[in-house]
Order: C-alpha cells, then structure tokens, then sequence
C-alpha cells in the first residue's frame, strides 16, 4: 500500500511541475513553433524530403 501512495505521490508532484512549467513558458512554446514551420517551409522550398 505505501508503495502505491508514494507513485501517486510522483505521479502528482510530477504533474504539478509539468504544469507550473507550462504555464511559465507558454511564450517560449510559440516561439519554438514558429522556428519549426520555417524549418520545414525550408526544407519544402529546397525540395528536400520532410521525413
């Protein structure tokens, strides 16, 4: 039983981190975004194969 309150003990501290996270950078997200299409907008431009 105490090995199943520590996991979801993890389970909830790794989430809060995740969303603390998250919710910080949301603007780096954008940002990482954008420089992904134009590198495959490159990419298509150059003819080179997206895969």
């Amino acid at each position: 039983m105490s090995n199943l309150l520590y996991l979801i003990a993890v389970i909830l501290v790794i989430g809060w981190a995740v969303g603390f996270i998250g919710y910080n950078i949301g603007g780096i997200i954008h940002i990482l975004l954008v420089i992904a299409l134009i590198a495959v907008i490159l990419r298509v431009i150059q003819g080179r194969s997206i895969l």
